[in-house]
């Protein structure tokens, strides 16, 4: 059964359903879909989108928290996408091959701006790199390759949280401190989500030594790439070459790259 708005996430329509359904499971499964479309998700939320009781999807979610598919907000109560889940997505990503699909982007990127470049993905209020291709300049950035950072300090969390709604952003770092990495890093929730507005907009992140002294990087979300979780696209550089007079380029070859990755996805294995 599609949960409601989000035909995407239910099962194959050419897909029988089985003779004998665990509704449990189904319930559970469902659930789990629900963290592909919302960033947080309330009890009262799962309850009446699944049609079952609130103390039902209380024991779902609790269930769902114990294998850490999931995890509880202890500030607002609601549950959001677990490491467990994160996991499973990467592994679907790995599965998929994402390294195909795209590091040929990051490679053509690197090669043209010689500076390092990172595939990144949100993981909860932080933010995790899954690969890097590194500059072939003395000095450079160097693979971040397995880093978790907060989402807040860094160009690609920041071109993450911009696509989730500003509901949603608010829902998951209100009442959240935002740790100083350093002097730069935005530490006020309103700064934030006036930044995010202007991500929007202009359709890339910036970062300007807020997560390391001497390092800036600019970033862009790669939308309609069709695997979980979302990832982003950063360049990372020592900051004297992303001056405010250098970003204009960078970013146009970054938005190049993320689109021309969704536009041509790579062919499958044998073709």
């Amino acid at each position: 059964m599609a949960l409601p708005g989000d035909g995407r996430d239910a099962p194959s329509r050419t897909t029988p359903k089985p003779t004998y359904p665990i509704e449990s499971v189904d319930n559970a499964l469902k659930l789990l879909h629900l963290f592909r479309k919302r960033s947080l998700v309330r009890v009262s939320e799962a309850g009446e989108l699944l049609g079952i009781a609130r103390s039902t999807a209380h024991r779902l979610l609790q269930m769902l928290q114990y294998h850490g598919f999931v995890r509880q907000d202890p500030a607002t109560k609601a549950y959001q996408a677990g490491r467990g889940l994160v996991d499973l997505g990467l592994a679907a990503v790995r599965s998929l091959d994402a390294r195909r699909i795209a590091r040929p982007a990051l490679e053509r990127l690197c090669r043209e701006l010689d500076e390092t470049v990172h595939l990144a993905v949100l993981d909860g209020r932080s933010v995790l790199y899954i690969d890097s291709v590194e500059s072939t300049r003395t000095l450079r950035v160097g693979a971040r390759t397995g880093i978790l950072l907060p989402a807040h300090a860094t160009a690609a969390g920041k071109a993450l949280l911009a696509e989730l709604s500003p509901e949603d952003v608010r829902a998951l770092l209100e009442g959240v401190r935002l740790e100083a990495l350093t002097p730069r890093t935005i530490t006020r929730l309103a700064d934030l989500e006036r930044e995010l507005e202007q991500v929007r907009e202009q359709g890339y992140a910036t970062s300007f030594e807020a997560a390391e002294p001497g390092v800036s990087a600019v970033a862009a979300a790669v939308r309609g790439l069709g695997v979980l979780p979302r990832p982003a696209i950063t360049v990372g550089a020592p900051s004297s070459r992303v001056t405010g007079a250098d970003v204009p380029r960078i970013a146009a070859a970054l938005l190049a790259a993320t689109g021309s990755l969704v536009r041509r996805p790579p062919p499958p294995d044998g073709a």
